[in-house]
């Protein structure tokens, strides 16, 4: 059976192209100056004068990094290339959050797997400290042969996840019909690559081979066009505090969930036997 990413039309190959080239156009940041390596013990390394940065995973330790600045609301990009091989029990984390009992997160987890089958990308959103919010998909490409752009827009009326220009996740700001929204706290960015065999594979049931270490994922092209601080009145003027999905990215955003969509907390009734969701109505969708 060929790879589940081995399957592109011409039509969207091309579309997907000029959409990361769109994307790797923007000014990338430095990491020296953008970022601090908050844990693993030497394991997260910052190389090519600031361009590259890697995280690692071993037996004794992961690692992670965080951002200086504080960010509320932005359209942010990173380009990761995600640990190849054998990466089962593995977990590269790259989210937005707050912090408090009551924090604010937006989230994207690299589940690893066997060599040859694919990664799983979980999705989740945090509003005033709940989650329960996840979404999970398959790539359709292979995310460890190359460098990949995952972006978040995120804007007083939605929050949009995206891979390559191409977004494959939505969430409204619904607090209308009682739905908390994150946007009153500022978040940083954050990413950590650590062990998570307990539950990140099949469940926990395949564990990490340590054999196969030490597990290395690596970060370049940063680019956050964002509010910095807790104030956005500074940013008034980016089209992007308004922006929404046009009716090319509305239908690419439903092939990305026809196709690769694997779980929805939306459809899992099982999970909420009183009643999904309120912002999982179809008519909020």
């Amino acid at each position: 059976m060929a790879p589940i990413y081995s399957t592109f039309s011409t039509i969207t190959t091309i579309l997907f192209v000029l959409a990361l080239a769109s994307s790797m156009a923007a000014s990338a940041g430095n990491f020296y100056n953008d970022f601090d390596i908050t844990w693993g013990d030497g394991r997260a390394k910052i190389l090519n004068n600031g361009d590259l940065l890697t995280l690692s995973l071993d037996k004794a330790s992961g690692s992670g990094f965080q951002s200086k600045n504080e960010y509320l609301f932005g359209n942010i990009d990173m380009q990761l290339k995600l640990v190849p091989g054998n990466s089962a029990g593995t977990v590269t984390a790259y989210y937005l959050s707050s912090k408090g009992s009551n924090w604010d997160e937006i989230d994207f987890e690299f589940l690893g797997n066997l060599s040859g089958d694919p990664y799983i990308l979980h999705t989740n959103v945090f509003s005033q400290g709940k989650g329960n919010r996840e979404q999970q998909f398959y790539l359709w490409f292979d995310p460890t042969a190359d460098f990949h752009t995952y972006s978040i827009l995120w804007n007083p009326q939605r929050i949009i996840f995206s891979v390559d220009g191409t977004p494959i996740r939505e969430f409204k700001n619904m607090e209308s019909i009682g739905v908390p929204f994150p946007k009153e706290q500022p978040m940083r960015i954050y990413s950590s690559l650590w062990n998570a065999d307990d539950w990140a594979t099949r469940g926990g049931l395949v564990k990490t081979d340590w054999s196969q270490g030490p597990f290395t994922a690596s970060y370049r092209n940063f680019n956050a066009n964002a509010c910095v601080g807790s104030s956005a009145s500074s940013c008034t003027s980016n089209a992007w505090l308004s922006q929404e999905l046009d009716s090319t990215s509305q239908e690419r955003l439903l092939w990305v969930q026809k196709n690769y969509m694997i779980y929805n907390y939306c459809s899992d009734t099982k999970r909420f036997p009183q009643g999904l969701p309120p912002e999982c109505k179809p008519s909020q969708s």
